[in-house]
């Protein structure tokens, strides 16, 4: 961090995931080592090769909105909304007048409103154009996220969305991160939200053949690094992070999670889905965000792997981490939390900052569920099995998305 930057530190926690509704249902699932994997209930699955999803359970929209507000929100929205207002109570933070214009919203979303998208086109087809909901558009963009987080929580500040695919979340952490340096806010809501587990999207990632097609074992199809592994399993859900300079949280007596050191980006240029060879674009990537941070490589700790349980991409990765890290790559802890919640897309980034601050916090580090056959290719130390208790200074989230897009934020321990 350049001398004179203001430090920026997270606050506040919101989660909603397949493993539990709020930080403390998520985190301790999570290291537990459960899966929230299983059969898809949202649509008939008769005909897919992937009948299986991450999804969420239980989630009732109502206890966090009106209930007309409630029957009309598109999932991803109300995710996103509940997931804001859990981290702003865990901030213990109050908008008013007094501070409203200084407090915005910063969240990234993959495809935003699919399932209204699907509903509304069997709408015009079975009954015309007419009959087209009024909400329809205001349902399916991506910046409703972050917009009605705005409208229910009164914040007035700079308000935005991001669309990078899966490393929509790691951006808006980012780019919160940013604006704080830049002072144009005092705090940022910020993440990632994604909920997709429709037809269209599971049939759509079947035909790119990108999907685990383990069905008959559902809790074991997410095997990120595992030399069994056939593919991602879709999440969703929602990860929010209260981000502030330390100044403005030290003054009001905020209990800080950790700090956001470091943030890097860069592109591949290689191929719409496929990572480019050995992971060229993703070291870059932690590289950058190593030298925001101001720190060498051998500083690391403990990396939240992108680990999204594909061939190629757990592969690169690894070959990534190696090109960055060198020798102390094997000295690493590294995990993949996808093992678990599955890949919840333009969310992931989001819900994966969380899991990284709270390892960063409590010392100790989620497991990669499911690594049972080692891929030879992958040899570095994925902390199988079970969670493992170990002091973590600093840490590293990766996300990577189609495109070639990728983003990395690095978290150290508060006052390091």
């Amino acid at each position: 961090m350049k001398t004179g930057t203001p430090e920026i530190v997270i606050t506040g926690l919101g989660l909603v995931t397949p493993l539990g509704i709020g930080v403390e249902a998520s985190w301790s699932a999570l290291c537990q080592g459960k899966s929230g994997v299983g059969p898809i209930t949202r649509f008939d699955t008769t005909g897919f090769k992937t009948t299986i999803a991450a999804e969420v359970k239980g989630f009732q929209a109502e206890d966090f909105m009106p209930k007309k507000e409630a029957r009309k929100a598109e999932r991803f929205i109300a995710y996103a909304i509940a997931a804001s207002k859990m981290a702003l109570d865990d901030a213990d933070l109050v908008i008013d007048a007094s501070n409203a214009e200084r407090v915005g919203v910063f969240t990234g979303c993959g495809l935003g409103g699919l399932q209204t998208m699907e509903d509304c086109r069997d709408t015009i087809v079975q009954k015309g154009p007419g009959r087209v909901s009024p909400f329809f558009i205001p349902m399916l963009i991506g910046n409703m996220g972050p917009g009605l987080i705005a409208i229910h929580l009164g914040a007035k500040g700079p308000n935005c969305s991001v669309a990078t695919a899966c490393a929509a979340g790691t951006h808006s952490v980012g780019e919160s991160m940013r604006i704080l340096q830049h002072g144009q806010a005092d705090v940022m809501i910020t993440g990632g939200v994604e909920s997709v587990i429709t037809p269209l999207c599971i049939a759509g990632f079947n035909s790119m053949k990108a999907l685990s097609t383990r069905n008959d074992e559902p809790e074991k199809a997410s095997r990120p690094f595992d030399a069994q592994r056939d593919g991602f399993v879709v999440g969703e859900g929602a990860g929010i992070l209260i981000l502030e300079t330390r100044e403005h949280a030290e003054k009001r007596g905020a209990r800080i999670y950790a700090t956001v050191a470091g943030y890097g980006m860069s592109g591949d240029a290689h191929h719409m889905t496929a990572p480019s060879p050995e992971g060229e674009g993703m070291g870059r990537c932690m590289k950058s965000a190593l030298d925001d941070a101001g720190l060498q490589p051998k500083d690391m700790d403990y990396i939240n792997a992108h680990g999204t349980s594909t061939q190629i991409n757990d592969l690169c990765e690894t070959q990534g981490i190696k090109k960055v890290f060198g020798e102390h790559a094997y000295k690493l802890a590294i995990s993949s939390t996808k093992s678990m919640t599955g890949h919840i897309l333009g969310g992931a980034g989001g819900v994966e900052t969380v899991f990284t601050a709270l390892t960063v916090y409590n010392d100790i580090i989620p497991p990669t569920i499911n690594l049972e056959n080692p891929d030879p290719e992958c040899d570095l130390d994925y902390v199988p099995g079970q969670a493992r208790k170990q002091v973590v200074n600093v840490a590293m989230n990766n996300s990577f998305g189609f495109g070639g897009t990728n983003a990395a934020i690095i978290l150290k321990k508060s006052g390091l």
